[in-house]
């Protein structure tokens, strides 16, 4: 099988390829995909937030989107490293959802991975507009996975 998994730089696309590589058989995979996507017209960076690089100069990046691409793709390939499937790295350009869905056509996978909430206010209660779009236009199944709740504040009861 064919597994894509999409990072858009964020710690929650890290997490959601780790959460893959806890589960999966990968005895059963054949290639694994990472796909990062710049958009050609946007206003904002394509913003690497995992790959050490980053890590070292948080606030002093000066590169261009595609190396902040390709430091994200790095950091989640490595994630892969001798686990066993092949893995192939891809920067694409466009639309994030429809880059997405494009590659898991071209490659006829058979799952795509994706995180919810990577980036943005809606975090806290939407799935994520490009997770949302995969969901429902992928030709195969998806795995959305949602970023690890945060523990709640506790107020002491008074006796």
């Amino acid at each position: 099988m064919h597994v894509v998994v999409a990072t858009d730089g964020s710690p929650q696309s890290l997490a959601a390829a780790r959460h893959l590589r806890s589960f999966a058989d990968p005895a059963k995979i054949t290639t694994i995909s990472v796909v990062a996507v710049i958009r050609p017209l946007a206003s904002v960076a394509f913003a690497d937030e995992i790959s050490e690089t980053q890590q070292r100069h948080a606030g002093e990046w000066t590169g261009s989107f595609r190396e902040a691409a390709q430091g994200a793709l790095d950091a989640v390939a490595a994630v892969f490293d001798g686990w066993g499937p092949t893995v192939d790295k891809q920067i694409r350009s466009g639309s994030p959802a429809a880059e997405i869905i494009e590659a898991a056509e071209e490659s006829d996978a058979g799952l795509v991975v994706v995180a919810a909430g990577g980036r943005g206010i809606s975090d806290a209660f939407l799935v994520g507009s490009t997770a949302e779009r995969v969901q429902h236009y992928a030709p195969c199944p998806v795995l959305v996975v949602r970023p690890a709740r945060r523990p709640r504040r506790t107020v002491p009861r008074k006796p």
